[in-house]
């Protein structure tokens, strides 16, 4: 696995996590600075053929 491949799926899992705790906060305007965050970098891996299912 690349640099490229490592850092972003590190990236999603580090946003997933985040989103969980904006979630479980109650931060409505965090859960969607987070899920537009979370979309982007799954479009991404996308764009790049990076498979997501492994988060």
């Amino acid at each position: 696995m690349d640099a490229f491949t490592t850092g972003l799926l590190q990236r999603i899992r580090t946003t997933q996590s985040d989103l969980q705790h904006a979630r479980e906060a109650g931060d409505d305007h965090l859960v969607e600075v987070e899920q537009a965050e979370l979309e982007d970098l799954q479009r991404l891996a996308a764009e790049h053929g990076v498979p997501v299912s492994a988060c």
